[in-house]
């Protein structure tokens, strides 16, 4: 099959181009029903990438991937697989799918937390409730005596 292109977006703005030397596809038997070919058509695809060796990426977008997708490798390995059509063809096309749209959602950078402040009101509302609580609380006391 061809290179496995990633649309541009932020992270990426010119896309991604990952050479289809680097894909590695094993087949093997879908799970399930299937009639007659079910034990004879391999149409599961697992698809692979090594993240740590690809020369599609750079050193930014290795290192942002590299942490975002840590659950889901194995040592620097990404494995997609596909199974739900019953076509080869279909599920190879679904894996390169899913692997293009997990590497665009991947390279996106973080955008830094900016932080805020309470607003006056906000802050005048805390107190009055707190305020009320205690009242309430102070309400069930026992009266004090002498």
């Amino acid at each position: 099959m061809d290179d496995l292109r990633v649309a541009p977006g932020p992270g990426a703005p010119r896309g991604l181009v990952v050479p289809a030397s680097e894909l590695v596809e094993q087949f093997s038997r879908s799970s399930g029903p299937g009639g007659q070919g079910v034990n004879t058509a391999d149409s599961r695809v697992q698809l692979s990438l090594d993240l740590a060796t690809t020369t599609a990426l750079d050193d930014v977008q290795r290192g942002r991937i590299l942490q975002r997708l840590a659950p889901r490798l194995t040592g620097s390995v990404l494995t997609i697989a596909a199974s739900e059509h019953r076509a080869q063809l279909d599920n190879r096309l679904a894996a390169r799918r899913r692997m293009a749209d997990l590497l665009r959602e991947a390279v996106v950078p973080v955008a830094p937390r900016r932080p805020t402040r309470p607003t006056r009101s906000s802050q005048r509302r805390r107190l009055d409730a707190k305020a009320q609580r205690s009242e309430t609380k102070r309400a069930r006391r026992r009266p004090f005596s002498d």
